[in-house]
């Protein structure tokens, strides 16, 4: 198996969902960390390998590293990923692809002119459920499809340091929704509509966001999409799709640490609470994901979800944005 080096770029929480991955992955080795506080990169490298460096140069041009993982601050991608197909090596990078519609349009103008493997990390089509269903629709298991359902709730807001910064709820958090909703349909929507309010801390709708949402969108084939998004939820990481069409309904369900449910003369009981959070819930689509960009480098083909796949999730992700403040529905316009 051909072994393939990585450049870690960043050292905040996605460093440590990709070091563990890439240490139990057979093709894959840390070879270097980079980032722009030398001891930062310095403790990322001392637990999960490679050489610590804050010159990113030095990291790109790093003899071991064959590919870059871009996992920095959300608005700092574009540069990373831009130096990082200047230097001619293929690319996973965390999502979003950039807070900016006119930034992912740089993004992805510099890939044409760069052409390397790049792949924009939407996890979540990794997940085992959520492909199989994907892949039901697509082969027309359900017929014609009528209605997407996504359910998405967090079990508590993030700092407000980490709000301010993320580019809004619609960026951070329903763009994992809208991407999933389009790959599943294969279609992009003619129109949007969104509304937000603000119910779990005051301080978030100060900043001029929100914690609470509900989004449609229409597609050009008729089918209509709802995603309810919520950054409060007691009872913990709430993950459901539905897809509804003429033969019938598929779902996807919360899963759990334990699945063993009692049944007796009184009630049928569940004890066990659903997966806290996107790290625990999503745990093996990190690892299959990392795979799939593994695999398309080496096989010499491109990865399955792309730089346009991102700059369209953006682009819906921000139109939300308009109408949630706007109070109208927005039509989309794609080239």
């Amino acid at each position: 198996m051909q072994t393939l080096g990585i450049a870690l770029l960043g050292c905040g929480r996605m460093a440590h969902v990709y070091g563990p991955k890439i240490n139990t992955h057979p093709g894959l080795r840390l070879s270097v960390v980079f980032n722009p506080n030398l001891a930062s990169a310095e403790r990322i490298a001392e637990q999960y390998g490679g050489e610590a460096s804050s010159d990113l140069d030095h990291a790109l041009s790093h003899p071991g590293a064959d590919v870059v993982l871009v996992a920095t601050p959300a608005n700092t991608h574009l540069e990373y990923v831009i130096a990082s197909a200047k230097a001619g090596k293929p690319t996973f990078c965390e999502k979003p692809l950039d807070q900016s519609l006119d930034r992912a349009d740089q993004c992805v103008a510099t890939l044409k002119q760069h052409p390397i493997p790049f792949m924009l990390a939407f996890n979540r089509r990794f997940d085992p459920d959520i492909a199989a269903l994907q892949k039901t629709v697509r082969d027309g298991g359900l017929g014609q499809l009528s209605f997407l359902m996504s359910t998405s709730r967090e079990p508590a807001p993030p700092p407000m340091s980490y709000v301010k910064s993320s580019g809004g709820y619609f960026v951070d958090a329903t763009i994992h929704d809208i991407d999933l909703m389009c790959w599943i349909a294969g279609e992009r929507p003619s129109e949007v509509f969104a509304a937000g309010s603000c119910l779990t801390d005051p301080e978030i709708g100060e900043a001029g966001d929100c914690d609470t949402t509900m989004t449609t969108l229409k597609m050009p084939s008729g089918c209509l999409v709802h995603i309810n998004n919520s950054r409060r939820c007691a009872y913990g990481f709430d993950q459901r799709i539905e897809a509804f069409g003429e033969a019938g309904l598929l779902q996807t369900t919360n899963q759990r640490d334990e699945n063993l449910v009692r049944w007796g003369a009184d009630a049928t009981e569940v004890h066990a609470p659903l997966k806290h959070f996107f790290l625990e819930r999503y745990d093996a689509s990190f690892s299959i994901a990392l795979d799939e960009f593994y695999c398309a480098v080496t096989e010499g083909r491109d990865p399955s979800c792309t730089v346009q796949d991102g700059r369209d999730a953006l682009a819906i992700a921000l139109a939300c944005d308009q109408s949630r403040k706007t109070g109208s529905a927005v039509k989309m316009e794609w080239s």
